[in-house]
């Protein structure tokens, strides 16, 4: 099988398409024929190695892994015994943190995070769902806590956890203010924001006590930046980990209300985020939530994809097809 691959830290020429072995399914396993994949930020970071903390997870001085990519949609291509899957159902799901999704072929647990494709979805319209529901609802949910009622800011609102983000508070009953640039402000604003802020013209961190929640979706700001504009209770939460985040997370808890946290959505416990890819499939199925897509790029043009989340100018997600995407 072909897969990308990366041997070295690099620019987004370092991926290139390579040989692999057809993996085989082991009991309770599944092979999926990878229609369609993801490369989003943190496959970004992996590939590049910077910030200098993805290394801590990707390996210090050279990739661990040589196949990023966590997100899939495609078909069922062989089980293994007592996989409760069947050959040929259209499957979705996230692979884990160890990647292996940008391939053509990917060994996923059937009782791991994979569900049958909504009907109402194509391949690519649902892995692009996958990457911002997955990574913005256990923000939303969990670590900001959003009530009905809550004002919300999410900042970064075009891109593909950012355009989810704001679509989820609206679902919880927030009231929502998204951040984006001028050439989408119109393209947020029909995704449910109740207010939208152009950063070029205006800064949302001169407001005071608004917020009871920021969502820094790109990890553009600070909690520092931000810590005025939340109401007392008010929680600062960014998807970027830095030092600062870090320190500030136990230190805001115990000296004040508002505080900093960020959340390793990834690494969550498989019951929870298969439970939570349950929900994006009742949501798209409601009508309640639509993913947003950048482009469309072909496998053999992956490193394409990653040149164009390093512009971190992507609007929803930058999905990689593969042959047999059902579009």
């Amino acid at each position: 099988m072909l897969a990308a691959v990366f041997e070295r830290y690099g620019p987004p020429e370092v991926v290139h398409l390579a040989e692999r072995p057809l993996p085989e399914p082991g009991p309770g396993e599944v092979r999926v024929r990878v229609h369609t994949s993801v490369v989003g930020s943190a496959d970004a970071a992996g590939r590049s190695g910077s910030p200098w903390f993805a290394r801590l997870f990707f390996g210090l001085r050279r990739p661990r892994r040589e196949v990023l990519g966590t997100d899939f949609a495609g078909a069922v291509d062989a089980v293994g015994p007592g996989a409760s899957l069947v050959i040929g159902d259209r499957v979705f799901g996230f692979t884990g943190p160890n990647g292996g999704g940008n391939a053509e072929f990917a060994i996923v647990s059937a009782g791991g995070v994979v569900l049958p494709t909504p009907s109402s979805l194509d391949d690519v319209e649902a892995v692009a769902a996958i990457e911002g529901f997955l990574t913005a609802l256990p923000f939303l949910r969990d670590t900001c806590g959003v009530r009905p009622g809550d004002e919300v800011l999410v900042n970064g609102a075009s891109g593909a956890v950012g355009s989810t983000a704001v679509q989820l508070a609206r679902w919880m009953g927030a009231r929502v203010t998204a951040v984006t640039s001028t050439p989408n402000v119109d393209r947020v604003r029909a995704l449910g924001a109740d207010r939208v802020i152009d950063y070029t013209a205006e800064r949302f961190i001169d407001a005071r006590d608004a917020y009871d929640a920021v969502f820094d979706a790109v990890g553009a700001s600070s909690f520092g930046r931000c810590r005025r504009s939340l109401t007392r209770r008010g929680v600062y939460a960014t998807t970027v980990p830095s030092f600062g985040v870090l320190a500030l997370m136990p230190l805001s808890r115990l000296f004040g209300r508002r505080r900093a946290a960020i959340s390793f959505t990834g690494l969550l416990p498989v019951a929870r985020k298969r439970d939570d890819l349950r929900l994006l499939c009742e949501l798209v199925e409601q009508g309640a939530f639509v993913p947003v897509i950048d482009r469309v790029v072909p496998f053999e043009r992956i490193a394409e994809a990653h040149a164009r989340v390093d512009t971190h100018r992507k609007v929803g997600a930058v999905v990689v097809a593969m042959a047999g995407a059902a579009r």
